[in-house]
């Protein structure tokens, strides 16, 4: 366990270091540059956060209107979005070429795709789109940090390898357990980069499974950033009391939205439905309402303006 512990240390602070040098301590694998990490002060625009260049996620199973792929879009298009994740459940790969078609149609970037299906390659391939892959991926096996991290490499390796050939990222998801917190996270990619040379793996990080890093979120952000592809955004309370909650309803997301401002962290930014008993359209305009709310009270005026009028 020490020697484990060691380890842990040691590549958390060389992926630290690496960052330093390659994203200039900001951005994180996702974004551009930036300044110092949690060095104190918010950027004058926080461009990320622009309602254009937010992704919205989790709408498809979760949609209470269950919509289809045309449907979608022009909801999506309605709320002023242009990016989205794509999530979705075996009655939906019939549709999966339909979808794409419908978010060219609507000038909305396909983002993100969760998991793998076979189905995804060749239409990845036919219509040139690059999606990041969203992945869980299970707690491996092994006694020490090192040999678990070691373990999910190369038990991720198909992917990665599959990833890296269509010119994708591959973005590890956090879900809870070992392989959600963000130092195991960060070990697993600091292990497929410096014993694989793999360049295409970071973290998908999700606020709606970050319950237990309500507190120490500035510490765990500063292991999370230099790897994260996408941080998606939830209302906070202690305990998920409740676990999925509209953004500005709860009591602690103004804080963590204000360090990841802080951090210098410009890389993409997600808004979630996950509300199955909701419209999705209905949930997303309640988060980015909220959202407007605290990017206004937080002095980010041109984010929050780029939402419009809003009630």
């Amino acid at each position: 366990m020490c020697q484990g512990l060691v380890w842990q240390r040691r590549l958390v602070f060389s992926v630290l270091a690496v960052a330093g040098l390659l994203f200039g301590c900001g951005g994180g694998f996702g974004g551009g540059g930036g300044g110092g990490v949690f060095a104190g002060e918010q950027p004058a625009d926080a461009a990320n956060f622009h309602r254009d260049r937010l992704v919205a996620w989790c709408i498809v199973p979760f949609d209470a209107k269950q919509r289809g792929p045309a449907e979608r879009a022009d909801m999506v298009r309605r709320l002023g979005l242009a990016r989205v994740a794509y999530d979705w459940r075996d009655n939906h790969v019939p549709t999966f070429e339909d979808e794409i078609l419908q978010y060219q149609r609507q000038k909305i970037e396909y983002f993100a795709f969760w998991s793998w299906h076979d189905a995804m390659e060749p239409l990845i391939q036919k219509h040139g789109i690059h999606p990041q892959i969203w992945l869980m991926f299970p707690e491996p096996a092994g006694e020490t940090q090192q040999q678990k991290a070691e373990a999910a490499a190369r038990a991720l390796m198909p992917l990665v390898e599959k990833t890296g050939r269509l010119g994708l990222k591959l973005g590890l998801y956090n879900h809870g357990g070992w392989s959600g917190e963000p130092a195991n996270m960060a070990a697993v990619c600091g292990v497929l980069r410096e014993q694989h040379g793999v360049q295409h793996v970071g973290i998908v990080y999700n606020l709606h499974h970050a319950h237990d890093h309500i507190a120490d979120f500035e510490q765990q952000l500063a292991i999370l950033q230099p790897w994260l592809l996408c941080l998606n955004l939830n209302g906070m309370n202690d305990n998920a009391q409740p676990k999925i909650l509209p953004i500005g309803d709860g009591k602690h997301e103004r804080r963590l939205i204000e360090l990841i401002l802080k951090s210098g962290y410009s890389g993409p930014i997600g808004v979630i439905d996950h509300r199955e008993q909701l419209d999705a359209e209905e949930s997303l305009r309640q988060n980015l309402t909220g959202l407007q709310r605290v990017l206004r009270d937080l002095g980010q005026e041109s984010a929050a303006a780029s939402f419009g009028s809003g009630k």
